[in-house]
């Protein structure tokens, strides 16, 4: 149940805070950059456009914690 809360109040922030989405939209993107290493930047632009809001929704609490950190 903590989980569910979590990943909710994360995706609230998201859709709430332009500022903190695009942080952890470019935080998630260079993470999955990273674990896709063997893709051509063209290959990886296009997983990311189809696989973005996926990514983006299961990460979310990933996410807002490292922004959190990030000010610390």
């Amino acid at each position: 149940m903590e989980r569910d809360n979590l990943m909710h109040g994360a995706r609230t922030a998201l859709n709430t805070n332009p500022e903190i989405r695009e942080w952890a939209e470019n935080f998630l993107k260079e993470k999955a950059r990273g674990e896709n290493g063997a893709m051509s930047e063209d290959e990886f632009e296009k997983y990311w456009k189809y696989h973005k809001p996926e990514i983006v929704h299961a990460g979310a609490a990933e996410a807002i914690q490292a922004y959190k950190e990030r000010q610390k």
